[in-house]
């Protein structure tokens, strides 16, 4: 670790905001601090406190610079913003697209419309909400939908449109008409109100109009009806059942739990509105620093991309910058906003509610982060050991060779980059040189030209690989083995019957237990290459074929055939093409547009 100490010296004791940087220059981590000196002091001293994740930072840290801020609420925005323009490696960053449903009312349309949208705007209207998985808001507008006839149809109603009549939900009961004069402003904007103090919180109403409306579709004998109301007061119910029982309807919370091992962490978010749990997400989190510092975090870029509609928020951590954090939301929403670290009463149980969540999702995180190492960066370390390897196989390629009798001759290279496949890397290859079916000499070509490519500018050619896997026994591996030597890149064979790994100059094969990691990462690239070759050898043989068929055309040769392919893609595109069209292929006149439109005519009057 280099060494910071005169550096350090030099720091203020003032709030703002630090950068660490790796030997290149790149932005690793950003931090804010109310005294930077004391912060950044921290990183470079001997502690036990310092997480796993945040250690594997401060390796990297080559050099650091510091923003000094005229206040912590100004650290806490900046910080934000410089996440978000570097987006480094070791900071939490929330994918741009993450965004929830809420319901939207225009209380500035004469005639407002319920609706659910993604996208916040600032137009004076009212927004309810986020809705996530567990209640969705789809079911609260068709419960509102059912219990109130508030319209559904899109477009603002600034009066009576001429020759409209009314629609089949003005008579089911789920519209009032508006746009046909059939109720004034004043009386749906009541309706209005009804259904807004519903979204708070407040479901006598919706019950009641319900009720009513099963039995009165009963007694009319409208069935159908009736079971839509009867589903709807299952869904109230459904709501009703999140209920939490001890706070009153008018309360609306966020809930901000993080859990936390050192090196990953899951943040759930639970929404709580009008006394009852809309939802809750987790957020898995593999960030440095400590817990507090990623919730802290979590919650700006949040709230960054969605309003504040809470009126308290809730967390699981002491957050250094609460205070800051507050007056920032404050200023968001336009009126106060607490956050609150809870110890007991209904606050704590509702925020270990939510670290509950967050610590059971974190559990089946770290075991499958964990199954996933096993199967990749740890099946390169037991395969660099089986193999006795001079360093892990990074990057390994494999070659397989497909061809039925001799023809259509392909070979694949796949290509694994830390025991994952890197398909962009995959590449295929035309056998040129070989006559009839002779794999040896066709594998041959393909690493012939695959090394002669080292010096490429093509990415999946010119990165050397760690080691070659060839499917193939003792035969293919020879085949090969004088091209790749020089080369300087181990090279291995995978004989398929006993999965024998062959090694070059050696007579025994090498035989890992069929449990063995190693043995697993080679035989998932080989049948990743044999999968390869295939593919492509059949896409080659249909080809073939097609361009065989289509020179039964009259005029149709070889190169006008293969034309029609590279112009149409496919053969039914050709045969719905019109004589116009297929003129537009290079070297076909009318005459032989003609013929290739009869020809596939014939085709389909023979199969009527």
């Amino acid at each position: 670790m280099k060494d910071f100490t005169e550096k350090l010296k030099t720091l203020p004791t003032s709030s703002g905001v630090y950068i660490m940087m790796d030997a290149y220059g790149q932005v690793l981590y950003v931090g804010k601090a109310k005294n930077l000196k004391n912060r950044v002091r921290h990183y470079f001293q001997n502690s036990s406190t310092k997480t796993e994740k945040t250690m594997l930072l401060v390796e990297k840290i080559e050099d650091f610079r510091i923003i000094k801020t005229n206040s912590e609420v100004e650290a806490l925005v900046l910080e934000d913003n410089l996440i978000k323009e570097h987006q480094p490696y070791y900071n939490i960053l929330l994918k741009d697209d993450k965004t929830y449903p809420y319901i939207r009312i225009n209380l500035k349309e004469n005639f407002p419309r319920i609706e659910v949208t993604r996208k916040l705007k600032a137009d004076g209207s009212r927004y309810f909400g986020p809705y996530m998985l567990g209640l969705s808001a789809g079911a609260i507008m068709e419960l509102i939908h059912s219990a109130f006839p508030l319209r559904s149809c899109a477009g603002e109603i600034k009066s009576k449109r001429k020759g409209t009549r009314e629609c089949l939900n003005y008579h089911i009961g789920r519209c009032s008409a508006p746009c046909v004069g059939k109720i004034t402003p004043e009386d749906y904007k009541e309706i209005v109100r009804k259904a807004m103090d519903f979204l708070g919180g407040n479901d006598k109403e919706v019950r009641a109009n319900l009720e009513r409306k099963l039995a009165d579709a009963c007694a009319g004998e409208e069935f159908e009806l009736a079971i839509k109301y009867r589903d709807s007061l299952q869904m109230l119910d459904k709501l009703v059942r999140k209920q939490i029982v001890s706070l009153p309807q008018e309360i609306n919370f966020d809930i901000f739990t993080i859990a936390d091992n050192g090196m990953y962490g899951v943040i759930n978010y639970m929404v709580v509105r009008g006394g009852k749990v809309l939802g809750a997400e987790n957020y898995p989190v593999d960030e440095a620093g400590a817990a507090s510092e990623k919730l802290s975090s979590y919650i700006m870029q949040f709230y960054g991309k969605n309003p504040v509609l809470a009126d308290e928020v809730l967390v699981s951590e002491e957050l250094e910058f609460r205070a800051e954090l507050s007056d920032y939301l404050t200023s968001r929403k336009g009126s106060k906003i607490h956050i609150v670290c809870p110890k007991g009463g209904v606050r704590g149980q509702l925020v270990d509610m939510s670290f509950a969540n967050a610590k059971e999702h974190l559990d089946v995180t770290v075991t499958r982060i964990a199954s996933k190492e096993a199967l990749t960066t740890g099946s390169v370390q037991k395969l660099q050991e089986s193999l006795e390897l001079p360093r892990p196989p990074k990057r390994i390629e494999c070659y397989d060779v497909s061809n039925i009798s001799g023809t259509d001759k392909v070979s694949s290279m796949v290509v694994f980059i830390n025991g994952e496949p890197a398909k962009d890397k995959y590449r295929r290859f035309r056998i040129k040189t070989v006559r009839g079916a002779d794999d040896f000499a066709s594998m041959r070509e393909t690493l012939g030209r695959r090394l002669g490519e080292l010096s490429s500018s093509d990415p999946s050619f010119s990165e050397k690989p760690d080691l070659i896997v060839i499917d193939g026994g003792k035969g293919q591996l020879s085949s090969v083995y004088d091209l790749v030597d020089p080369c300087g890149i181990p090279v291995i064979g995978l004989a398929k019957r006993e999965e024998e790994i062959i090694l070059p100059n050696r007579s025994e094969s090498v035989v890992l237990p069929r449990d063995s990691l190693a043995l697993s990462l080679l035989q998932r690239i080989r049948d990743e290459a044999h999968r390869f070759a295939i593919t492509y050898h059949r896409t080659l043989r249909k080809e073939r074929q097609t361009r065989s068929n289509l020179k039964n055309i009259k005029g149709v040769g070889e190169k006008r055939a293969r034309a029609l392919l590279v112009y149409f893609k496919k053969t039914e595109a050709i045969a719905a093409a019109s004589v116009e069209e297929i003129m537009k292929v290079e070297g076909f006149g009318r005459i032989h547009a003609e013929n290739v439109k009869k020809y596939f005519e014939d085709i389909r009057r023979n199969e009527i």
